[in-house]
């Protein structure tokens, strides 16, 4: 299968003003995005080069709930406005036929390959393409695929050149963990990298790690089947040792 990396993370959220103010008060530059006018949805994003958090909300519940394929969408108004959750990990690809078809061999029911857009905030169409994953393992759900026009490389110096991806204030910050909290944890990171080729580099009774490029996601024993928290190594020295809360999501600097 195609070599997977961590391209973001989806965080529900119903006011996208709120992550924003809360990341700016703390150094960190995150912006308004756009909106999916097809799926009803809009968001806010906050880059640690290309790994990102996109804060998402409902912006036409209608438009939402006849949504079709996405199970984002139909997770994001089964959650809101009660539970502002960070809800998955999205797994970026080269080639997203390639790893359609290793996911059908695993037996899991997918979503056709989605044509994704949206306009930016200057209004830029911005496209890609998406499959999500229905059902879960064990309560937690899966990660939704996404592929981007141009390598890594090329995307980089775009995003770099237009703004997208800027410098934060309080100096050099990186995405580097995902903590699901989950009833079986080495279960659960067995699964996930066999589904998805990532090593399990650790595994204890409570613990279980699984490598994906330079960064990891780390499962450990909790009830909630659920993605919990974000760990971001910074060099601020304002920054280590917080922990923001946003919703029931936490981000925690080191």
């Amino acid at each position: 299968m195609a070599k997977l990396k961590w391209d973001h993370l989806v965080h529900y959220v119903n006011n996208l003003d709120k992550p924003v103010e809360l990341f700016e008060e703390h150094g960190l530059a995150a912006f308004k995005g756009g909106a999916h006018k097809a799926w009803g949805t809009y968001n806010t994003l906050s880059y640690f080069g290309l790994t990102y958090i996109e804060f998402l909300g409902i912006e036409n519940l209608e438009l939402a709930k006849a949504t079709e394929h996405n199970v984002v969408v139909r997770d994001a108004v089964k959650a809101l406005p009660e539970h502002e959750i960070l809800s998955r990990v999205v797994l970026r690809t080269d080639d997203i036929e390639e790893v359609a078809a290793s996911l059908k061999l695993a037996g899991l029911s997918l979503s056709p390959i989605i044509d994704g857009r949206r306009l930016d905030h200057e209004g830029r169409l911005i496209e890609w393409r998406m499959l999500t994953i229905d059902g879960d393992f064990q309560g937690l759900v899966y990660p939704f695929i996404i592929q981007w026009s141009g390598n890594d490389e090329e995307r980089l110096e775009r995003l770099s050149a237009s703004g997208v991806i800027r410098p934060h204030p309080s100096g050099h910050a990186e995405i580097v963990n995902a903590v699901f909290r989950v009833s079986n944890p080495a279960a659960a990171a067995e699964h996930w990298g066999e589904l998805f080729q990532l090593p399990v580099i650790k595994s204890h009774s409570g613990s279980a790690t699984l490598k994906i490029g330079d960064k990891s996601f780390d499962f450990v024993q909790g009830d909630e089947n659920q993605f919990k928290q974000v760990i971001i190594e910074t060099d601020s020295t304002k920054l280590q040792g917080k922990t923001l809360r946003i919703g029931e999501g936490e981000y925690i600097f080191v």
